[in-house]
């Protein structure tokens, strides 16, 4: 891109917001994004926030400004930080009656850059004293000090542990100097609510930093105004909003309450006092002002949970913490009792770890009336028709229901709990949404209740089999649900299995005869299918039909002695031919492929190695569909048929030539432009495939042409961000490894290790500097047991040379921000070094490697 002029980028911020045309728009916002990547960004953004021309523009320039120090520090020279700094400063106090947004973009692009600019030395005392005094700054002011705060943990800047530390310290310093200033503003603007909003915004960011002081909080006037605000029943909804944020901030500040004790004394009274409030916010139906209060009465539990548990109705430990939540619980919106769900379960946590019957006794009543109110949650409209959803807003929050459920019924006792619901219903004659709302709750309870010798579940297992045909679509939903929750009672009392269960019950002869009636059902409705004309050339959807056929091959599971041949081996022969067909129809769907997959997948579990004679025909398939539209779900299918036959000496070669054939579409899918990104499910299942043939067959692997340009991929692929595809990538490399480690005593050991030593001799310091780059860099700290573990092998498989690669990898490290801040020291690098080369388990290894990824984030 060569450099525009202001006039240009104008004319283009123009046009994104006020193009009539679509497409202009798009073209003007690519242009934009290249232009905000490019040197030139700086210099533009800075000459149009001087111009001043309108909204628009400064609200693109001050986000340039800000993303450019979020993200590109490093591009400025030292010696320009303090001329950006200065320049930043003079176009907020110009720019702050604009717009509050270009304001806050401005305050976020000072607090970016006072984090990462390691010589700007006090930085909250040169802002206060250059502007506290400037009523006309003060807006301005507290959104830089509001924000400051918040970004010290921003997943955008990388400053790392040390500068983070560095910068905790200092702005502990001058935190009660901000509170005072905070004070001071409240009482010069009286009852100003934008100021207060402000305020209060201000303050809870500073409690969520986690650096207020207590004891000069507790006694501060701020604390008393936050209550007041609260208390007041014509408290606008904004500023009640701000207030219950700012509270909710300071309970979690205060969580490790004896080290806060005259902080966590006011708080406790002050939230008590807002009860009154909260039945007027329900009296005026004020649904925000309601779930405002829920959230704090639930950050009070929290807060005080090990107090309330350690001794209840003591002191602080005060049970009128939880009436207050069961009095939310009462409310008829579910959104307002969901909010105090992970209390409840953490409170369950507790008493089950503490296993004190006086205690749950204490608290059984409380949850009791919990379960009570939930049950009544879940009930559906009487007017819902159909089964119940369980992916909309409601579905899951039934789901999380359930979930809290089965945590806290020990302390009620699941037998009795499901015993007295069953009399509800068995006793009275409730309407058809109630019914269903107390089966739902047996369902989450029932696989906690004993099956042995109890006459109460096997009753309620006839009841369900026997729901009249005219019961509600729901309650026979939930009722099958109930029963799939009892299975321990379904094994008991065979009478009440299903079709594809009774089938693998039979006798080997019959089980052919059966299964082939069974899915010439569906083998007929694909035929049929397959057979009709297209209609607007797009062929009828065949899912529904091979869903079902891959429910029979799932769940039919005969006995088969050695030697005896598979029942159902006959039958998927014959049914190959048509699910073939269906594949190759509706190649081009991958909604479709999937299920076909799914199916293939099933049936060749089913039979075993009693499917070898399909094996040829499905890979020959599988591939030439794949050439031309690569399904990942191919790739999966292939893993399965890997860990089938990978071991049968006699099927190596074929399903080496299929892996061959199928890597050469993928790396050429992974190679382009954001390849690995794009395509995570390719990269999951093409190393679950990788990594069967490890298990299955590795000397088949190790010793193809494939293996290096597979190994490749790996070490490219580590960097992905993406949970399942990072797993099976790592999970890929570490068995591999693994395989030249673990002496099995099988007859190839040497041979193995011979040839994952050329393998790490040719790819090792790749490997390692990679892994050490992408865990500083680019991964989340939840994937870090899988790199420790791929660290672990490496290590273990030879220690001196990966010291020594390790060392090289280090090396390579960059040492100092771009803003001058130290990020690793010396020794820090020598002591992480010995750490992970001196460690003697595989979690001392995660644990070094966690301590010393912090520096880098």
């Amino acid at each position: 891109m060569e450099k525009p002029t202001v006039a240009l980028v104008y004319q283009a911020v123009q046009a994104l917001y006020h193009d009539p045309d679509p497409a202009g728009k798009e073209r003007a916002s690519v242009w934009l994004g290249e232009l905000q990547r490019s040197m030139y960004a700086w210099e533009l953004a800075d000459q149009l926030l001087q111009l001043k021309q309108d909204v628009e523009s400064c609200y693109f320039a001050a986000q340039t400004m800000k993303m450019k120090i979020q993200m590109s520090f490093f591009e400025l020279p030292p010696e320009t930080h303090i001329a950006l700094r200065d320049s930043l400063l003079s176009h907020i106090q110009s720019l702050k009656d604009l717009s509050p947004i270009i304001v806050t973009q401005l305050a976020l692009a000072i607090a970016d850059l006072a984090l990462q600019m390691a010589s700007w030395k006090g930085c909250v005392h040169t802002l206060i004293e250059k502007y506290s005094n400037d009523v006309s700054s003060m807006t301005f002011l507290i959104e830089i000090l509001t924000v400051l705060p918040e970004e010290v943990h921003s997943r955008s800047l990388r400053i790392g542990a040390n500068r983070r530390t560095e910068i905790i310290e200092d702005l502990a310093y001058y935190s009660s100097t901000v509170v005072t200033l905070l004070m001071t503003c409240v009482e010069k603007s009286g009852s100003n609510e934008k100021m207060l909003i402000k305020v209060f915004r201000c303050l809870g960011s500073w409690f969520n930093l986690g650096v207020l002081d207590s004891n000069f909080m507790a006694n501060n006037q701020l604390l008393m105004v936050l209550f007041q605000v609260l208390q007041r029943d014509e408290t606008s909804t904004n500023l009640h909003e701000a207030a219950s944020d700012c509270v909710c901030s300071a309970l979690y500040a205060i969580e490790n309450v004896d080290t806060h004790m005259p902080l966590a004394q006011q708080l406790f009274q002050g939230v008590l006092t807002l009860e009154t409030a909260y039945h007027m916010a329900v009296a005026r139906e004020d649904l925000d002002k309601v779930l405002n209060y829920c959230r704090i009465f639930t950050e009070l539990c929290e807060t005080f949970l090990e107090t309330t548990v350690r001794s209840p109705g003591q002191g602080m430990g005060d049970l009128r913490t939880l009436e207050l939540l069961l009095i939310c619980a009462g409310h008829p919106q579910y959104e307002v009792v969901e909010i105090s769900f992970n209390f409840w379960y953490r409170l369950g946590e507790n008493l089950y770890k503490t296993n004190d019957p006086a205690l749950h006794g204490i608290f059984r009543p409380y949850i009791q009336r919990l379960l009570h109110g939930l049950a009544r949650h879940c009930q559906l409209d009487p007017d819902h028709e159909g089964i119940p959803e369980d992916t909309d807003d409601f579905g899951e929050f039934r789901m999380r229901v359930s979930d809290l459920v089965k945590d806290v019924i020990f302390l009620v006792g699941s037998m009795e709990c499901f015993s007295q619901l069953y009399s509800t219903l068995k006793e009275g004659n409730p309407p058809w949404e109630v019914t269903e709302a107390v089966l739902f709750i047996m369902a989450a309870i029932a696989k906690s209740v004993d099956p042995e010798n109890n006459p109460t579940l096997t009753e309620v297992l006839e009841q369900v089999v026997l729901l009249p045909e005219t019961v509600h679509i729901a309650v026979r939903y939930t009722s099958i649900e109930l029963v799939g929750e009892m299975s321990e009672v379904v094994d008991r009392n065979p009478r009440f299995l299903g079709t594809a269960l009774v089938l693998a019950r039979l006798p080997l002869e019959k089980i052919a005869e059966c299964l082939s009636d069974l899915c010439a059902v569906q083998v007929m409705a694909l035929k049929k299918l397959l057979s009709q004309d297209p209609r607007n050339g797009k062929a009828a959807d065949p899912t529904v039909w091979l869903d079902r056929l891959a429910v029979i091959f799932r769940h039919t599971n005969p006995i088969v002695e050695n030697g005896q041949t598979h029942p159902c081996q006959k039958v998927i022969q014959e049914i190959w031919p048509v699910l073939s067909e269906t594949l190759n129809t509706h190649q081009a769907d991958n909604r479709i492929v999937e299920r076909c997959c799914r199916c293939l997948r099933f049936a060749v579990r089913c039979v075993g190695k009693g499917s070898a004679s399909l094996l040829q025909p499905l890979v020959t398939q599988m591939v030439s569909v794949y050439q031309v539209y690569p399904h990942s779900c191919f790739l999966y299918l292939g893993s399965i048929l890997v860990d089938e036959y990978g071991m049968e000496e006699g099927c190596r070669q074929g399903l080496l030539d299929m892996l061959q054939a199928l890597c050469m579409p993928t790396f050429q899918l992974l190679e382009q432009t954001n390849g690995l990104r794009n395509h995570p499910d390719t990269v999951d299942d093409l190393f679950r495939l990788a990594t069967r043939f490890v298990q299955r067959s590795p000397i088949t692997l190790l010793s193809s042409g494939i293996i290096v340009h597979i190994i490749q991929c790996a070490i490219a692929a580590t960097t992905l961000d993406h949970r399942d595809a990072n797993c099976s990538v790592m999970k890929f490399v570490r068995d591999l490894i693994h395989t030249g480690v673990s002496n099995d005593h099988e007859d190839d050991f040497e041979l193995r290790k011979q040839l994952i030593g050329q393998a790490m001799g040719q790819h090792g310091q790749q490997l390692v500097t990679q892994l050490m780059h992408t865990c500083c860099f680019c991964l989340p700290p939840y994937t870090l047991p899988d790199v420790a573990e791929v660290l672990w092998e490496i290590m273990v498989f030879d220690r001196p040379t990966f010291c020594r690669w390790l060392e090289n990898a280090l090396k390579g490290l960059p040492k100092e921000t771009s803003g001058g801040a130290v990020t690793v020291t010396h020794k820090q690098l020598t002591d992480f070094h010995k750490q992970v080369t001196s460690a003697e388990e595989c979690k001392q290894v995660c644990w070094a490697i966690r301590e010393f990824t912090r520096l880098f984030r």
